[in-house]
């Protein structure tokens, strides 16, 4: 039967401890590896440098701090709203390379700053995230059948 799409969906997004932890973690590894293989002063310092780096990140996208960090999401049809932690609202422009998984959907967002947007699971309340990663994969949300609309 006929569909029609769903209205805008506004999705909140939370703190993810989960994800912050994991980006620390790659970091700690990769500057691990560098001072093992550099056991000098530079690759001790690189090697701090990479676990500040990963501090900031984990700061910045997973516990999403800073006017920078994307705090919510509206999806519309094929388009979405980026909100920041500055309370900016920007339109922005997603690439065809999109992952989704049942742990996370990353997204490759090319306007209005070409960056890549990593939500967790645990960032958004289950159907919320369901919700996105349909839209991840269809560019689309959910439609209503007509019949259920007077229902």
């Amino acid at each position: 039967g006929a569909t029609r799409s769903s209205a805008a969906v506004r999705l909140e997004l939370r703190p993810s401890p989960v994800l912050a932890g994991a980006i620390v973690a790659a970091h700690g590894a990769a500057g691990g590896a560098v001072f093992f293989l550099m056991e000098d002063v530079a690759g001790a310092l690189l090697g701090v440098a990479l676990l500040a780096l990963g501090l900031a990140a984990a700061r910045y996208r997973a516990l999403l701090r800073g006017g920078e960090a994307v705090r919510a999401l509206e999806l519309a049809g094929d388009e979405v709203r980026i909100e920041l932690g500055s309370g900016c609202v920007a339109q922005a422009r997603v690439g065809r390379r999109r992952y989704v998984s049942r742990l996370f959907v990353a997204l490759v967002v090319r306007t209005p700053l070409p960056r890549t947007l990593l939500v967790s699971a645990d960032m958004l309340d289950p159907c919320g995230f369901r919700r996105l990663r349909i839209w991840a994969l269809w560019g689309r949300l959910p439609g209503v059948a007509a019949g259920q609309l007077t229902a």
